[in-house]
């Protein structure tokens, strides 16, 4: 009980003398704050895509693409194919119809709001169907593309981050000019990214024939997945890979948050060793200032030990406060900020940056560490330091 009072008393004193160190102090709780705001940006930005991509994928939905296929993009599959698709078991049915779509996938150049440069967009080209295979699609403005025409729809996402994508809108992708008919929300998922037309009217625009190049099923159950895998891998007449949503879209969101993780978590650590030196720096200019304190301290009874943890704990408590700053402020300023990047298929991808409970606990974790590391050396210096030698250096 006695040492737990000595610690208590001269952590009490370490504390009532910050404001004779307010510089030093605040060159380490900024430091620690900066941490931990880039750290969450970064990390905030990863989740936020990965959360948009993976949150259009369902289990009960599956993708079907041509045999080794790693994207949309470098598939093929044809008309014939997918007619043996829809009458295969597994696929859900209304009626006499299967719940199937039909789909081409291009990208188109659309200038962005933000900076009024080209990037990729997709344009999806769909049937009607689509809009029964995911149940997620709900069109909030305007309405669906009427088969045929040179028409489409643009997901939300989308018409907010990119230029000339409002209803009532005329655009030209190529030698084709196209209409704005409606606006459409996906519950913040990856389909928010994209433009949707009839796919026959976009298989003529890109003269693609009558080919398409991934098909769209709703399953009668999770478990007809394997059903229908097993009947088309028996099947001589086609060659294709069936997988999950979920699957495909968690395969697409592993290569670009691996990447940002990649380059987060070094970032993180070059930037917390700069922080450390700013506790050190500031621990060290304490012990400079208190030296006749601690001295006195020493001299009247207080053990050494004491003296290190009051010194650890005021560091340590610096960085928490620093990290509590930087964590509310890259909250404030990320959570929900819209942005996009370039996805697997090398097409945009919008989202919004998800700065997660999580993410913010892992920022303080990080400031806790960077506060006792930065403590730690300075301490051993203040309880080591005999009292002689410390009266005689002031």
């Amino acid at each position: 009980m006695r040492l737990l009072n000595q610690i208590v008393a001269v952590t009490v004193l370490n504390l009532r003398n910050l404001p004779k160190r307010l510089g030093s102090s605040l060159v380490a709780i900024l430091g620690v704050a900066a941490v931990v705001v880039v750290f969450a940006a970064v990390l905030s930005m990863a989740n936020g895509f990965e959360r948009t991509l993976l949150s259009a994928g369902s289990d009960d939905t599956a993708i079907i693409m041509r045999s080794g296929a790693t994207s949309e993009l470098s598939s093929g599959v044809s008309a014939q194919q997918v007619q043996i698709i829809e009458t295969s078991p597994g696929v859900l049915r209304d009626g006499d119809t299967a719940l199937v779509s039909a789909e081409l996938y291009v990208v188109v150049d659309v200038k962005k709001k933000a900076t009024n440069e080209d990037a990729n967009v997709p344009f999806r080209g769909v049937e009607l169907g689509a809009f029964d295979v995911r149940r997620n699609i709900d069109i909030v403005q305007g309405r669906v593309f009427e088969p045929g025409k040179n028409e489409f729809v643009v997901g939300r996402a989308a018409q907010q981050e990119f230029v000339g994508l409002d209803v009532g809108e005329t655009i030209r992708f190529g030698q084709t000019e196209w209409t704005v008919v409606g606006v459409f929300e996906a519950g913040g998922s990856v389909a928010e990214s994209e433009l949707w037309t009839d796919v026959r009217v976009l298989q003529a625009a890109y003269r693609r024939g009558n080919s398409y190049q991934s098909v769209r099923v709703r399953l009668e159950s999770e478990e007809s997945l394997a059903i229908l895998e097993q009947t088309l891998a028996d099947d001589p007449r086609i060659n294709v890979d069936v997988v999950s949503e979920r699957a495909y879209y968690a395969s697409q969101a592993e290569q670009t948050t691996g990447l940002i993780r990649g380059l987060g978590y070094p970032l993180m650590i070059l930037m917390s060793i700069g922080a450390v030196f700013g506790a050190l720096n500031s621990m060290y200019s304490s012990i400079s200032v208190r030296g006749k304190e601690i001295a006195t301290l020493r001299a009247i009874g207080f053990g050494p030990f004491a003296v290190l943890v009051s010194t650890v704990v005021e560091s340590t408590l610096l960085a928490l406060i620093g990290g509590l700053i930087g964590a509310a402020a890259a909250f404030i300023a990320f959570n929900g900020f819209q942005a996009s990047t370039l996805g697997a298929s090398f097409s945009q991808v919008v989202f919004d940056f998800a700065v997660t409970p999580d993410l913010l606990m892992q920022g303080l974790q990080a400031a806790l560490v960077i506060g006792v590391v930065g403590g730690l050396f300075p301490a051993i210096r203040a309880a080591r330091l005999p009292v002689a030698q410390a009266l005689r250096e002031l």
